[in-house]
């Protein structure tokens, strides 16, 4: 089937059994219905009360010279705030908002309800009348019409693959537009649609849409830009007009008048800003290195305090990622011997006090991870036409990387990684690991801090052990996003890390997926390109049962553990923020943790 925009009146679409009206809901969730009843009155999570006013400074690593961040061009040197994971959709927003408090469930925003057939072949979205831009002009089925056609013809991915999947856009009503999709969706699908950000079609020009530009945009969303000084810092103003802000997915969220991004050139920078009072929060993952820095005068009057929050999601997966296009990374066997060695046990007990757990999948401490389940059968049928692809201890889930006895000179792991290399070919000549070609074994990691320096210093010192020669190379943050739009790199360390959900979708494919490893500027930044895991992908994605979906899962970590892609390091399970005390937070946790954007400034 072919795939096309559909620009029709309203009295033609109500032809045909394919747009059989059907009961609109508040919202809609990934397995079964959302958690939230219809007439909530706010997330569980956000204060409505909350007061409103006065200013914060958020401070990142980095620098900016685009504000569009829809576009490849600049993809990851996009200024900070105007879509955003951590401070929020500043300004521009999704048809629906997704509730943190529940793992997959979205709720209504510039669509007040939504309509989808139990198949989810296709999902209608019903716009809120109240729905502005920040110029006063409505929102309008239109600008979702122009969102997905500019986005195909000149967006950045994963946006520009969005109509890939729909037969037909159309607009069906007023306030109203349908998505029909074609044999590529999922089930997932019509929730990634609802989470699109949209964009006016009355600002856009779509023949310049994909130039890079720092003239302040027009959105849907709480803020409009007030100042930029290109590289340095973005100052947003809320809107007073906001549409939005009394429905209830948005009721005691953006609670500043205003929200500065301050952008520092390293991190140590970064903390000596927060300790003079420019920055709002720091949130180090080091434990060792927060006490190190929570040592200053702020501090210690407490004017500055240190929290912990749990949350009920999987860590971060971060760990030394192999460029698997490479020739030398393109053997399992010789990427599993390599993995062998990172000595955890060293570095936590030298440089983390042991407080560290080694990081072992990628859904780790979670019903989603294969460690501690055997193979179910339904797992079992899903690898059936892979056979071979998972070794026996990740089947039955023992799998564990090797722990070495913390000496750093631990003969025993050494002497197992080499019998490996030597199994594919490889030999130690002159104290230089060869491969069967006779080239040398040697490869460069890219670090963009000195925390990474120091971690890839002893990953470094170990396989000099076994005479791999491992150069590092220190990069500031838009040379590594450069570097990693080109794939332009043999192994990266923490900037691969990836975060994961509890209801892990679309973005799996974006990691993972083998379409998505020949795309530049795509996050499968290892270039897998594995028919199994592409299966594993879309079992997940189309599970109508959650049995189904954890077993898809569970079968898409048992095949990245067993590729041998990432050499995983350590996690630590808490979330910790220090923050000066001016600002206050909700009592209430959510399923995600700490939500920045329900956060306040107290009254003067």
């Amino acid at each position: 089937m072919s795939r096309s925009f559909y620009w029709l009146t309203a009295a033609f679409l109500l032809v045909g059994s394919s747009l059989a009206p059907a009961e609109p809901k508040h919202g809609i969730a990934m397995q079964g219905e959302p958690e939230l009843p219809a007439g909530f009155t706010h997330f569980p999570y956000a204060n409505p009360d909350a007061p409103k006013g006065g200013n914060i400074t958020y401070c990142v690593v980095g620098s900016f010279d685009n504000l569009n961040p829809f576009i490849i061009k600049s993809l990851r040197t996009t200024a900070r705030g105007v879509i955003d994971t951590i401070y929020g959709n500043l300004v521009f927003e999704p048809l629906m908002q997704r509730n943190f408090d529940e793992p997959f469930g979205l709720y209504g925003l510039l669509a007040d309800s939504v309509d989808m057939d139990p198949e989810r072949k296709w999902i209608e979205f019903h716009i809120d009348p109240k729905a502005r831009w920040s110029d006063g002009q409505p929102v309008t089925p239109e600008d979702v019409l122009f969102t997905y056609d500019v986005f195909t013809e000149k967006g950045r991915p994963p946006y520009s693959d969005r109509m890939k999947r729909v037969e037909k856009l159309e607009k069906t009503g007023e306030r109203s537009v349908r998505f029909t999709f074609n044999e590529l969706s999922d089930r997932e699908f019509p929730l990634i649609i609802a989470m699109t950000p949209i964009i006016p079609k009355h600002t856009f020009d779509k023949e310049t849409f994909d130039k890079t530009t720092l003239k302040p945009l027009i959105g849907s969303g709480p803020y409009t830009v007030e100042k930029v000084v290109p590289g340095q810092r973005i100052i947003f103003k809320r809107n007073p007009d906001y549409w939005g802000k009394d429905i209830p997915s948005k009721r005691g969220f953006d609670n500043y008048d205003r929200i500065t991004i301050e952008y520092f050139l390293n991190s140590n920078a970064q903390l000596e800003a927060f300790k003079k009072g420019i920055c709002a929060v720091n949130m180090e993952t080091d434990p060792v290195k927060r006490e190190r820095d929570m040592d200053f005068p702020a501090f210690k009057r407490g004017e500055v305090v240190a929290e912990t929050f749990k949350s009920g999601i999987p860590p971060v997966v971060t760990g030394f990622l192999f460029n698997t296009r490479l020739p030398k990374f393109a053997n399992v066997e010789v990427r599993r011997a390599l993995g062998m060695l990172y000595d955890f046990e060293w570095a936590n007990k030298n440089l983390f006090s042991n407080r560290y757990a080694r990081l072992k999948s990628f859904w780790q401490d979670s019903e989603l991870s294969a460690l501690g389940h055997p193979a179910s059968e339904k797992e079992k049928a899903l690898l059936a036409p892979y056979p071979g692809r998972v070794p026996a201890d990740v089947m039955d889930g023992t799998w564990q990387p090797p722990v070495t006895d913390g000496s750093g000179q631990d003969r025993k792991v050494l002497k197992a990684a080499f019998e490996i290399l030597k199994g594919q070919g490889y030999r130690i000549e002159n104290g230089q690991m060869l491969d069967p070609q006779g080239q040398p074994l040697t490869f460069e990691i890219l670090t963009s801090s000195q925390d990474e320096e120091r971690l890839a210093s002893l990953y470094q010192r170990t396989l000099a052990k076994i005479g791999v020669a491992v150069s590092l190379r220190a990069l500031d943050g838009d040379q590594i996003q450069s570097r990693k739009q080109r794939y332009d790199f043999d192994v990266l360390i923490g900037a691969s890390g990836f975060n994961n959900s509890l209801s892990p979708g679309i973005e799996q494919r974006g990691r993972w997926g083998s379409e998505a490893a020949k795309v530049d500027g795509s996050f499968n930044l290892a270039g897998v390109a594995d028919p199994a895991v592409d299966a594993a992908i879309n079992a997940m994605l189309n599970a109508r049962t959650k049995e189904d979906f954890v077993a898809a899962v569970r079968v898409l970590d048992r095949l990245l553990i067993s590729g041998n892609y990432m050499v995983p390091m350590q996690y630590n399970p808490e979330q910790w923020v220090a923050y000066w005390t001016y600002l206050e937070h909700p009592k209430v946790t959510p399923l995600f943790g700490y939500q920045l954007p329900v956060w306040w400034r107290k009254p003067n």
